[in-house]
């Protein structure tokens, strides 16, 4: 068994559903659904339904709708597959066999393939009632993907012998859903009022630390400069003071307008700034220490 097997093996459900009908075991009904000759339906990716007003309706003359023989057959052959894996998997439960494991790989792509024709068949039923049904708390491509799933598990639990066509029933498994749907976005919006937002949701623990660390190290570095800790002189105070505005000025000025303050050229200026940012460190790695 392939790798590809393998993961296709065990994505079997230890439990099989289907819609059984009286003919199932009778000899000749693989051949009649499966065989050469077995009647051919022909499946549109998309389908046009006229009993659901749509906005932008798709050519019936290019999509045209599955007639109830068509439907029925389909359904047949999806629900003796159905049929045929359940007793397989049944019988693997009971006694383990090597040699079943290609027959339930089998049938199991038999459901698999019968499925899909079956929502592709009908996909468009969904996008028609979704249009229809059009709900202000929820998004169209949400309502798409509610109705989607409600499509498949009507298929699953369609029956054909009741005589109604499964558009009609899918038609109230999908308006159900929308209005679960609906409840639910309802329940979610009186607690959740406002959509998720990762700025609004982003913790400021990290700008208001940093602001409070700053805030004490301008504070330390106005002590060390108002007693002098740092051996400053006098012009080296008026620089660092004039520079980065702990001398009660609202902004920090250049150096040309410190140098023109103190009486110094800009290089100057520098030079006795980085001079006492020098002498300032050191003051205040002792009083940290």
């Amino acid at each position: 068994m392939s790798p590809a097997e393998r993961r296709l093996y065990q994505s079997i459900p230890e439990k099989i559903d289907y819609v059984p009908q009286g003919d199932f075991d009778v000899p000749g009904t693989e051949e009649e659904l499966f065989g050469p000759c077995a009647e051919v339906v022909p499946v549109a990716r998309w389908r046009h339904f006229p009993q659901v007003q749509d906005e932008h309706p798709s050519s019936p003359a290019l999509r045209p709708e599955l007639t109830r023989r068509q439907e029925a057959v389909l359904f047949k052959r999806y629900n003796y597959a159905r049929y045929r894996l359940a007793r397989l998997v049944s019988a693997q439960q009971r006694r383990f066999s090597a040699a079943r494991v290609p027959e339930m790989l089998r049938w199991y792509r038999r459901v698999l393939d019968c499925r899909a024709e079956l929502a592709g068949a009908n996909m468009a039923l969904v996008v028609a009632m979704a249009r229809r049904s059009r709900i202000n708390t929820v998004e169209f491509g949400e309502m798409v993907s509610e109705g989607n799933l409600a499509l498949l598990r009507a298929i699953d639990k369609f029956d054909p012998q009741r005589g109604f066509k499964f558009s009609t029933y899918a038609c109230r498994a999908i308006l159900k859903a929308f209005g679960r749907l609906a409840v639910k976005t309802g329940r979610y919006r009186q607690h959740f009022p406002t959509e998720f937002d990762p700025q609004m949701e982003r913790s400021d623990e990290v700008e208001r630390r940093h602001s409070y660390q700053s805030e004490l190290a301008v504070e330390d570095l106005r002590r060390v400069l108002q007693r002098n800790l740092a051996g400053l002189s006098d012009v080296e105070r008026t620089v660092v003071g004039a520079r980065f505005a702990v001398d009660g000025h609202a902004r920090p000025g250049t150096l040309e307008e410190v140098g023109r303050r103190v009486g110094l050229s800009k290089e100057r200026v520098r030079q006795v700034q980085n001079e006492a940012l020098a002498k300032l460190r050191a003051a205040l790695s002792e009083a940290a220490a």
